[in-house]
C-alpha cells in the first residue's frame, strides 16, 4: 500500500479522495466542507473526463463522501458501517441525507470512498439498498475501498505526489498487539485471584505533582485514581512474575511507542486528559479484545501513567 490509511487523519484521507476524484471526474470537484448535518461532502458538476468511462460518463451533479476508520482490517460489510435492519450503521444514517439531496435536486451520482475492504458481494448489496432506499440508479452510485483506492494510485502516480501526506502529521495511533496480549492474559489471571490488594505500587513522584508537568486536570485525575488505583498492584506483580517476564517484554515495546508517540504528536494545548482518551478509543477501535476488556485497558493505561512509563516525570 502507498499508505497505512488507517494511520491517516481523516482530513488526510479527504484529501487523499479529492485528489482521485479530480483526477477521475474532473479538476472542478470542490473539497469537503461540513453541513448542517455534520456530514462532509465534495461536490462536482459537469460531464466527468473518465468515470465510470470516458466513453460513457457521469453528466450532472455528484456527491463525494469520504467514511475513514483507524479500525484494522475493517470492511464495508462490518455491521457498524452497513447493516440494512440497523438505523445506527453509517450507510443508514445516510441515506436522509441523500434522500433531500434528491428531492432538492442536487445529487444525480453518489460516490462513497472508504479505507475499508469491499467484497463484491458487499458493493452489490449496499449498492441495491441505497438506490431501493433513495430511488436512485444503481449504475448512479459508486463504492471505492482500498483495492480500489490502490488501484488508483498505481495507475496515476501523480496522485500521490500531489496530496504529499507527511507522515507526521498523522494523529496519535499506537498499535493494540503487544497491549493486547497483556490484557488477554492479565484477564484471564485476574480470575484466580480472591480480591484486589489495596496496596498499590508508590510512584517516583507525588501523584499530584505529575498531573501537574502533565496539565492532566484534577477532576480527571481524582477519577482515575479513584476507578484503578486498587489494580495497580495486581498490574505490578503480574508483570514481575518471572513466567510473565515475555509478557513484560511487550509491556516495555508497548509503552515506548505510546510514549513516542505521544511526545511526537501532542499538541501543547492539550491536557493530560485527552491523550488518555485518545489512546483509550484508538485502543478500543483497532483491537475487538481491548474493547471487550476496556475496563481493564484503562487501568492498564493508568498504570503506565502512574508508574511513569507515559508522560512527563520530571521539569527537564
Amino acid at each position: 500500500m502507498k499508505y497505512k490509511y488507517e494511520d491517516l487523519s481523516p482530513k488526510q484521507f479527504e484529501d487523499l479522495v479529492i485528489a482521485v476524484c479530480q483526477t477521475i471526474l474532473g479538476s472542478g470537484v470542490q473539497g469537503f466542507s461540513e453541513g448542517p448535518d455534520g456530514g462532509r461532502d465534495a461536490i462536482f458538476r459537469g460531464v466527468a473526463e473518465r468515470h465510470p468511462s470516458k466513453a460513457e460518463p457521469w453528466r450532472g451533479t455528484v456527491i463525494i463522501q469520504a467514511k475513514h476508520t483507524n479500525k484494522l482490517n475493517s470492511k464495508f460489510s462490518d455491521t457498524d458501517f452497513f447493516n440494512p435492519d440497523r438505523d445506527s450503521s453509517i450507510i443508514a444514517k445516510e441515506i436522509p441525507k441523500i434522500i433531500r439531496l434528491r428531492q432538492n435536486k442536487e445529487l444525480d451520482h453518489y460516490m462513497l470512498f472508504s479505507n475499508r475492504k469491499l467484497t463484491g458481494d458487499a458493493n452489490s448489496n449496499i449498492c441495491k439498498y441505497i438506490s431501493r432506499e433513495v430511488n436512485l440508479p444503481e449504475e448512479s452510485i459508486y463504492l471505492c475501498g482500498v483495492e480500489q483506492l490502490e488501484r488508483y494510485l498505481k495507475r496515476f502516480p501523480d496522485i500521490a505526489k500531489e496530496v504529499d501526506i507527511d507522515p507526521a502529521d498523522s494523529p496519535l495511533i499506537v498499535s493494540p498487539d503487544e497491549l493486547a496480549n497483556i490484557i488477554l492474559a492479565l484477564a484471564k489471571h485476574l480470575k484466580t485471584l480472591p480480591a484486589v490488594s489495596d496496596n498499590p505500587p508508590t510512584p517516583r513522584i507525588p501523584y499530584e505533582d505529575k498531573n501537574n508537568m502533565n496539565n492532566m486536570t484534577p477532576e480527571y485525575a481524582k477519577a482515575q485514581r479513584r476507578k484503578y488505583l486498587k489494580e495497580t498492584k495486581i498490574i505490578d506483580d503480574f508483570l514481575a512474575a518471572p513466567e510473565n517476564n515475555s509478557l513484560l517484554l511487550l509491556y516495555q515495546s508497548a509503552v515506548d511507542e505510546f510514549q513516542h508517540k505521544i511526545i511526537a504528536n501532542r499538541k501543547d494545548h492539550q491536557t493530560f486528559d485527552k491523550i488518555m482518551e485518545y489512546l483509550s478509543d484508538s485502543l478500543f477501535d483497532r483491537d475487538g479484545d481491548l474493547s471487550r476488556n476496556k475496563r481493564l485497558t484503562r487501568a492498564m493505561l493508568f498504570y503506565m501513567y502512574w508508574k511513569c512509563d507515559i508522560g512527563n516525570e520530571d521539569n527537564a
